[in-house]
């Protein structure tokens, strides 16, 4: 016969190898889903527009972002990670991002939003001096999907058609 020891090793194993596969299921089936979101992103106003002192462009901008991510959950969906960048071109790089806002989603009940915000991070330039003035720039809304198992998966709507002004307020 055998030991307790043994007995118990074979049933811990066989547990965690179920486990295995549930959650090898679980990530599996997210495949199955295609998303559909859909976004806006609107600057009402540009607060200010200035110089600072070191000579790098600083913007402030009141934005109104609206947004239908439900259809990003799924029952493995632990929570989705948002955020708002601004995007433009300058002689140094080609691709210049600058966060300007972020939130988390912890369910589909929250997914379905509209926020009225200034920036909650600084729109700062700091590659080069005047940088901004005049600039066209693009706001995207990037996503990260956070399972509960599996790998995370990323992805985003870009906005186009945004410009700043040609001197500072």
């Amino acid at each position: 016969m055998h030991s307790f020891g043994f007995r118990a090793n074979a049933v811990v194993t066989f547990a965690v190898t179920i486990l295995a596969v549930v959650c090898a299921m679980a990530s599996l089936s997210d495949n199955f889903n295609v998303p559909s979101p859909t976004a806006g992103v609107k600057v009402l106003n540009i607060n200010w527009f200035q110089k600072q002192p070191n000579g790098n462009d600083e913007v402030s901008l009141t934005l109104n972002i609206s947004a239908d991510l439900q259809s990003l959950f799924t029952w493995n969906t632990k929570q989705v990670f948002v955020f708002v960048t601004a995007e433009y071109e300058t002689p140094q790089n080609a691709l210049n991002q600058v966060s300007l806002w972020d939130g988390i989603i912890p369910s589909k009940e929250h997914a379905q939003f509209s926020i009225h915000t200034t920036n909650k991070y600084r729109f700062v330039d700091q590659a080069s001096h005047n940088n901004l003035r005049g600039k066209d720039f693009n706001l995207t809304l990037h996503w990260h999907i956070m399972p509960k198992t599996g790998k995370m998966s990323a992805d985003k709507i870009v906005l186009t058609g945004y410009h700043l002004p040609n001197e500072y307020r």
